[in-house]
């Protein structure tokens, strides 16, 4: 079995040095070889030269021409890793920090699972960039729960990470199916990327990895959450932080574009009358992701990126 973990850099080329390496750190595991793609994304902070050693295994440097967005990005490096036959491929944040054990964990789950399907690991914020972080005690820091799985209130259309916030004490520890995965890490196997796709580029960022999930579970597959694989997650820190108007941007208009693809006829109504409510009272960020949406400006749309 060959997996290639492909890590997007987009600034922050400490955090990719620190992703990179605890990925490199991980328990090998027996007949499992590992391929490692850095993309970089045409970072205004572009990763170093010169060959990154990783005992685990091969290191390669994609450089894309443009910024292509999360969507287009992993697409890119997912396609390489393609081409050197991989038969699983994990797309990673690269502002994430690997479990020694993470390998292993999701190796056994790959091999317990009689149907195909993607996995999804258990990730912790990063101790110090939890949403609240003076709400909890020195020693449940790296404890704080990110995302244990996803839910869909349909009727409203909104994603949500199930346990986020919460200090885990074992209450998600029983691997299950779920209903989405997040694009902060997903294993996926070849096969599943040969029959629906890749990522949709339309979105260019953030519901790109909802409407995967949807894509997978409508082809007959299963999102699989595995509690014993784990990561730590320094929350949105290419996006500039929670709230930031790239954020309100891109989730306001893709929200959209995914409810009208996958929602119920009486969500899509509400997400009308919404819609009108924002271009009256939203902020300027939530209103230009509105009007693009109706007008199909779709990808980068018309947020002024840096590349």
């Amino acid at each position: 079995m060959k997996i290639a973990f492909v890590v997007l850099h987009y600034r922050g080329v400490d955090s990719t040095k620190a992703c990179i390496h605890s990925l490199c750190g991980m328990t090998a595991v027996k007949n499992v070889e590992v391929d490692v793609f850095i993309v970089d994304n045409k970072s205004p902070e572009p990763f170093p030269e010169g060959k990154v050693r990783c005992d685990l295994g091969e290191v390669y440097v994609v450089r894309n021409k443009g910024n292509f967005g999360y969507s287009g990005g992993m697409n890119s490096g997912m396609t390489q890793a393609l081409a050197r036959d991989a038969d699983y491929i994990a797309v990673v944040n690269n502002d994430t920090v690997f479990d020694k054990k993470f390998l292993h964990a999701v190796v056994e789950a790959i091999r317990i699972e009689k149907k195909p399907g993607i996995f999804v690991p258990k990730i912790y914020f990063y101790p110090g960039t939890e949403y609240h972080h003076d709400r909890y005690k020195e020693k449940e820091w790296g404890k704080v729960l990110w995302y244990a799985g996803g839910n869909i209130d349909w009727k409203n259309v909104l994603a949500s990470h199930r346990g986020v916030d919460e200090v885990d004490a074992g209450q998600y520890d029983g691997e299950d199916k779920t209903l989405f995965a997040t694009g902060c890490c997903i294993i996926l196997p070849k096969v599943i990327l040969e029959e629906i796709g890749m990522f949709d580029d339309r979105y260019y960022l953030y519901f790109e990895d909802i409407d995967l999930s949807m894509r997978v579970k409508n082809a007959g597959f299963f999102v699989y959450f595995v509690p014993k694989a784990v990561l730590w997650h320094k929350n949105a820190q290419s996006a500039g932080g929670p709230g930031s108007n790239l954020q309100e941007y891109f989730i306001t208009r893709n929200r959209l574009l995914f409810g009208f693809t996958y929602a119920p006829i009486r969500s899509r109504l509400a997400l009308i009358r919404e819609s009108i409510s924002v271009l009256l009272h939203g902020r300027k960020w939530q209103k230009k992701g509105v009007i693009d949406f109706y007008l199909s400006r779709l990808n980068k749309g018309t947020f002024p990126l840096m590349s």
